[in-house]
């Protein structure tokens, strides 16, 4: 983990010191954030630091707590977010290490959005709701006591607060309606002797040094996995932890439900991010909770794997719950507004009509179907990465989104997850590999890869290396798989419900996965391929890889991706993707092949190993690369 540090009374030197522009206290924070975590804070960020963090030392000071470290811009585990200040010190009572999340606000007046007590109103800030100040720190810390492993089993070492230092009680009373624990504290301006006293109340007068060191050191216990809570979240009523944007989407989509309810109207909710980004996280919080009202609610993606997988594990041994998990074409009869909500889990998969070769003639028709998910619920969600469409005829984007609810009058909410990334929580990593693939729209190109400590990144000499270092790392008890461009033939299993090994690279071959629903010897059917036993031993592609995580990833670039010509250029040619057909143009194969590889490229939790079939392409790869 990475934050600026420095003790409250030499925070405060610094900021008295900040005479000239160089020098000034929020000019030596984005120093150290560039040079530490690769951030270029922007300008606002610059002022807010240089207006708020003087006065959460000098309060410090005035408490008796200037050894007190402040750990400024304190990045989460596994992922870009940051909180404003974690306070680290001594427990005044037991002498143990001691914690406080402080979420610095310069509000002046804020209100409660429309009498929801989890959203906000703020005075002079354009953009629609924010998340409580209360509930986003709350989430901060139970984040940080989920992850932190210097935390294990002691929830109490960490306490959250939010200051709004420029505002007085009644210009935000509706706020405190949020205050219900030691999560949740606020204080204002017209508090702060209150807010002097807690601090004194929480901390001993001795030095946090110690206790900083430990929690910037700990180790970060294995995020929860998507699917392996799936069960708890939907059948136990266990949430995962929403930060910022996630729970902003998820609370925005609970508001919008229960307006169009009572108003007989329809809100359309479109949540776009990267992998990793916690797209389906939101999506099953809030089945889980939307089920749990008793709301008519439904789960819906384009892709077989993601969706039978739901089914498997969180839908075990219960029918009712595998029944809230549908595909998008299983709208195309579905009455007008039935539903409450329809959650539209990976909506980039979205297709022009629902209909296929199997589709009877009676239920044939020109209807989009996207119309056909937006007429379906009052509330429908869609949850989208761009960057994901990977087969002809995808046409989930937000743009078209937006475009068909507008043009039907509906009022459409959007959030961007882009800030959040769970690979690693490098945010680095993921525009690395947009400029690599020329996917990030600037033409900036190709360049090294810089270690920024929260993702690894390491390309490997041969496939039996690349294999090798994956199955190291599954038996230190790390989930791992290797996944490759859809560059050989993919056959049937053999009579002897063996797989043939169609992936051959010089004398190493291993089979791909399996391509139907029943398991092949030890090799799992082909929904299961990314989290069943077994699945280690097949190379994956991208249909199956698609929408899953796992911490380990290898990726074999095959010759449908070669460096050529200062850059890395797509072969339609080498590919063997039986959907590049005829009908799809050179352009559009294009897109398809690098958004492929993004896919594949970005599935890894902590690291990536990379190699590639062709000779030129590895050179290359190895200049970029330093392992």
């Amino acid at each position: 983990m990475t934050a600026f540090r420095h003790s409250a009374e030499g925070l405060a030197k610094l900021a008295a010191d900040g005479s000239v522009p160089e020098r000034r206290l929020s000019e030596v924070i984005a120093e150290c954030l560039r040079r530490t975590a690769r951030i270029n804070p922007s300008s606002a960020e610059l002022r807010s630091w240089d207006r708020s963090l003087p006065v959460l030392a000098q309060d410090l000071l005035d408490a008796g707590l200037g050894g007190v470290e402040m750990l400024v811009e304190y990045q989460l585990p596994l992922t870009s977010k940051r909180a404003d200040v974690v306070l680290a010190g001594v427990d005044r009572r037991t002498g143990d290490d001691a914690y406080v999340v402080v979420e610095l606000k310069q509000w002046s007046r804020a209100e409660l959005f429309e009498d929801d007590p989890k959203l906000v109103l703020v005075e002079g800030m354009p953009g629609g709701p924010r998340l409580h100040p209360s509930l986003q720190v709350r989430d901060y810390c139970d984040y940080i006591a989920d992850f932190v492993g210097a935390l294990a089993g002691r929830d109490d070492a960490i306490r959250g607060v939010a200051y709004l230092h420029n505002a007085a009680d009644l210009d935000v009373e509706d706020l405190y309606e949020r205050v219900q624990d030691e999560r949740t504290r606020l204080f204002t301006k017209t508090r702060r002797g209150a807010f002097v006293d807690y601090l004194r109340d929480r901390f001993a007068p001795l030095p946090g040094a110690g206790a900083a060191d430990r929690l910037l050191s700990s180790a970060v216990r294995p995020s929860k996995q998507l699917l392996k809570l799936a069960a708890e979240e939907i059948r136990d009523r266990k949430q995962f932890v929403l930060l910022d944007e996630q729970r902003l989407a998820y609370e925005i989509v609970l508001n919008a439900v229960d307006r169009a309810r009572g108003a007989d109207s329809k809100e359309v909710v479109i949540v776009s991010g990267g992998p990793g980004s916690g797209k389906s996280v939101i999506a099953l919080s809030l089945l889980g909770e939307l089920s749990r009202q008793g709301r008519a609610v439904l789960h819906a993606t384009g892709s077989r794997s993601f969706t039978e997988t739901l089914r498997r594990v969180p839908g075990k041994g219960s029918s009712k719950v595998k029944g809230l998990f549908k595909y998008f074409n299983s709208f195309m009869q579905a009455e007008r507004n039935g539903l409450d909500v329809l959650i539209c889990d990976e909506a980039h998969r979205i297709r022009e009509t629902s209909q296929n070769r199997y589709t009877p003639a009676r239920l044939r028709s020109d209807r989009r179907q996207i119309d056909e998910l937006i007429d379906a619920a009052r509330v429908p969600v869609f949850l989208l990465d761009e960057h994901q469409v990977v087969r002809p005829g995808e046409l989930g984007t937000v743009a078209e989104i937006r475009e068909h609810a507008e043009a039907r009058g509906f009022r459409v909410h959007e959030v961007s997850l882009d800030g959040q990334f769970r690979c690693g929580g490098s945010r680095a990593y993921e525009q690395w590999v947009l400029r690599l693939l020329d996917l990030d729209g600037d033409g900036g190109g190709p360049e090294a890869w810089t270690n920024d400590g929260h993702f690894a990144v390491s390309l490997a000499d041969s496939p039996y290396e690349l294999e090798s270092l994956l199955r190291d790392r599954q038996e230190k008890g790390f989930s791992a798989r290797m996944t490759a461009g859809f560059c050989w033939p993919w056959s049937d299993p053999r009579k002897d419900d063996t797989l043939v090994h169609d992936v051959r690279i010089g004398d190493w071959s291993r089979p791909w996965n399996v391509k139907n629903d029943r398991a092949v010897g030890s090799a799992p059917p082909s929904t299961l391929w990314a989290t069943q036993e077994g699945g280690f031993e097949q190379v994956g592609c991208v249909y199956t890889a698609q929408g899953f995580e796992y911490d380990w990833n290898g990726v074999i670039l095959g010759p449908d991706l070669v460096y050529r010509d200062g850059r890395l250029v797509t072969v339609r040619s080498a590919s063997k993707d039986p959907a590049l057909t005829k009908k799809v143009t050179d352009e559009q194969a294009d897109r398809l092949i690098r958004n492929t590889y993004k896919v594949l490229l970005t599935r890894g939790m902590v690291g990536t190993f990379v190699y590639s079939t062709d000779p030129r392409t590895q050179e290359f790869l190895h200049g970029l690369i330093q392992s």
